[in-house]
Formats: structure tokens, sequence, C-alpha cells
């Protein structure tokens, strides 16, 4: 169910950790929502500058720098790097001396809110479920964004934020925005793959892959108004063997033989729900 609440327009202060693809994206959103970012922290200098002037905040690259008195932090890095900040962060803040509370939070999808336990008593999760890229222009409004909170504070918090620069927020637990994480997985970076496949056939056939851009944003389309099984079409999913057989044949770079196999039994089996489809099938 998505959530408002009651301190929706509230201007908070926030201190961004990181200043790649997400926090580039976020940061700006929140700063034209009405929020301040006091601070954009990250270990290359000219990415936090870059970042900062964009959203009128100080750029820092030593944790002994960070704003001790804020609303927010916002962790936005790799996932593999956020326990070790999570510790930094630990060392550094003074929970007793600040006025405000200090509610840490990341943004990842496949990372349990725990890692952030020992951080903070006020932890929480603002995960937005979009592909980004810096210097890409996005509507964040239509992205969703999956909430998290350990206590009260931290959910007003994180409410208010998320509900500032987005239209569709819900709150899930950890295990279920992992799953969404991985779903996410196969729909936009495992679709993109096949999309840069599919360019290497057609670079092959000295063709122009921006022809495909209708196919892309109908396939899209169809996928967001009915079931994407429904909507599946193809030799996969119509079982034509010589078709396969004779595209399998055009393939020369055995990984890519192997994924379109892959795809095909997957194809199959979910249109059939019944046995899976072989690679003897093929030929």
């Amino acid at each position: 169910m998505e959530q408002k609440t009651h301190i929706n327009d509230s201007r908070l202060s926030i201190v961004f950790i990181g200043s790649g693809n997400v926090a580039w994206h976020m940061s700006q959103s929140l700063h034209e929502a009405g929020h301040e970012i006091l601070q954009v922290y990250s270990r290359n200098l000219s990415h936090a500058e870059e970042l900062a002037e964009l959203v009128n905040a100080e750029a820092v690259t030593t944790p002994e720098k960070l704003n001790k008195d804020t609303d927010a932090y916002i962790i936005s890095i790799s996932d593999d790097a956020i326990a070790k900040v999570a510790e930094m962060l630990h060392s550094v803040l003074e929970p007793g001396k600040a006025t405000k509370p200090q509610v840490v939070m990341h943004t990842a999808g496949s990372v349990s809110i725990d890692v952030l336990h020992e951080v903070s008593e006020h932890a929480a999760v603002l995960y937005p479920m979009q592909t980004l890229t810096k210097r890409t222009p996005v509507n964040f409004s239509e992205i969703p964004l999956f909430i998290e909170a350990t206590d009260k504070t931290s959910e007003e918090v994180v409410n208010c934020l998320a509900n500032s620069i987005s239209e569709h927020v819900v709150a899930i637990n950890s295990e279920q925005r992992c799953k969404m994480h991985l779903a996410a997985v196969f729909a936009s970076n495992m679709a993109n793959h096949c999309y840069r496949l599919a360019e290497k056939i057609v670079n092959e056939a000295g063709v122009d892959f921006n022809l495909y851009a209708p196919l892309i944003r109908e396939t899209a389309r169809k996928a967001s108004v009915m079931s994407p099984r429904e909507a599946q079409t193809g030799p996969m999913a119509r079982g034509d063997v010589k078709v396969m057989s004779k595209q399998l044949a055009m393939l020369s770079d055995p990984l890519m033989k192997e994924i379109y196999e892959v795809f095909a039994r997957s194809i199959k089996w979910d249109k059939n729900k019944s046995s899976c489809l072989t690679t003897a099938t093929f030929h």
C-alpha cells in the first residue's frame, strides 16, 4: 500500500555518502523538492565537487569533516561497500550531541536494513527501482521508491523524503525488496544485455541498430499493460524448430548459442507449463 506522511512538506537536511548514478539523480531531486543537501561525500574530490555544485552543497572527502547534525545520511554507493561505510559512520557520528535525528539510510535493492543497525538507532532504506545513469534525465516522480524503517522516527523521515520526490512510495521489508531487485535484474539488466547481443548481430549485418527502437518500445509497452507471458511471441513461443535451428546455426559465438538455447527452453516451458524443450529439439 502506498503511504503518505504528515511531515511530507517538511524541509529536511541531508548528507549524501556517494556521488554515483543513484546519488546523482536522487540528490538533485531532493534538492529541487526543497530539502537541504548539506554535503556530498566521496573519496574522489572531483566527483564530490561536481555533484555538490549542482545541489549547492559542500564537497567532502574525509569522514572527520562530515556534518554531525543532520536529519539524514543517505548512503548511495556500491552494495559491497555499504557495510564498511556504515562502520565508518558509526565511528564519527556523535548522536548524543546532535539536535536532529541522524537517520542513516541506504539506497540498495539487495542489502538488508540490518547492515545499519549498529550505526544508528534510526535506520531506513530508500530504494529507487529504476536504471539510472549520470547526466541522463529521468522523471523521478514516476520512479517507484521502496522504503523500510526500523522505528517511528526513521519511518517519518524516509516517508517525508520519498513522498516529496515520487508519486509511488511503497513500504516493504528487506526480503521483499531483495526479490524486487532480483526481478529488476531480469527485467532491466538482462533485457538490456539482450539488446547488446542483438546490436552485435545487427552490426555484423551492417544495419543500424536504431531501427530496432520501435520494436523495443512496443515490447516494453505490452509488458506494462498485459502479462509478459501472454505478450510473448516468436519462434520460441511457437516451438518453431525449423526457424530456431536455422538461427542457432547463424550464431558463431558458443556463449550466444547457449543463451539462445536456455531462453528457448524457458519460453517453451512457460508457454506449455509442461516439459522443458531440450537442445536436441533444435537439430
